[in-house]
């Protein structure tokens, strides 16, 4: 099965694990879908990341939350698509609930938060939001 869009697809993927109380889902690998998880691991979205090796093809491994806990994402929105495509300068990137939420930016200097986009000051495409 391939998707037009790998990043809505793993979206998808999370926001459906959680409808349904799962603690962690799998997908097919990508660099992107992986640096994009990485992120969300760092700023405590997700618990864990791992990368399996399953008859010769990459899955992504991720651990929403631990049995017993509630998971810690309470939605995920995709802002750039195939057909339309979001950019956005350092000064006038979007905030997600104020500052509790991020925005994924692609940047020339690789995929990071909004807050890690305005201190460096620079502007990108941007990704995704999840608060």
């Amino acid at each position: 099965m391939t998707t037009t869009d790998p990043i809505a697809d793993m979206l998808t993927r999370i926001r459906n694990a959680i409808a349904v109380n799962k603690t962690s889902v799998n997908m097919p690998h990508s660099k992107l879908k992986q640096q994009v998880a990485n992120l969300l691991q760092q700023q405590g979205f997700i618990d864990e990341v791992k990368v399996e090796d399953v008859a010769g093809f990459k899955r992504l491994v991720l651990t929403i939350n631990r049995t017993g806990s509630n998971p810690r994402i309470s939605a995920l929105k995709r802002l750039s698509k195939p057909g339309r495509r979001l950019y956005s300068d350092a000064d006038k990137l979007p905030r997600s609930l104020n500052g509790r939420g991020i925005v994924i930016v692609s940047t020339s200097r690789g995929l990071m938060t909004d807050a890690a986009a305005r201190r460096e000051r620079v502007g990108g495409e941007l990704i995704c939001e999840v608060y």
